[in-house]
């Protein structure tokens, strides 16, 4: 079964984040990830960035996942 933990094990190991929090129920996750490795893109390639990190956990396991993207300036405001 895919755990919030699993998760965001799976997202630290790809991405160097400053803080990284997800939610779920075992289907539908939730993310808070910010990390300076967003400065200066776009929302969509910010979330490639992740579904990269999760790789083929994302078309084999996870259900549906519903991210928040920020960088630490946008973190901070």
């Amino acid at each position: 079964m895919v755990t919030p933990q699993s998760i965001e094990s799976s997202i630290t190991a790809g991405i160097v984040c400053d803080h990284c929090a997800v939610s779920g129920d075992g289907q539908h996750f939730e993310a808070v990830i910010v990390s300076a490795a967003f400065d200066g893109l776009t929302r969509i390639r910010r979330h490639q960035l992740v579904y990269a990190a999760l790789g083929d956990r994302m078309r084999e396991e996870i259900h549906a996942l519903s991210m928040k993207t920020l960088t630490p300036a946008e973190w901070k405001a």
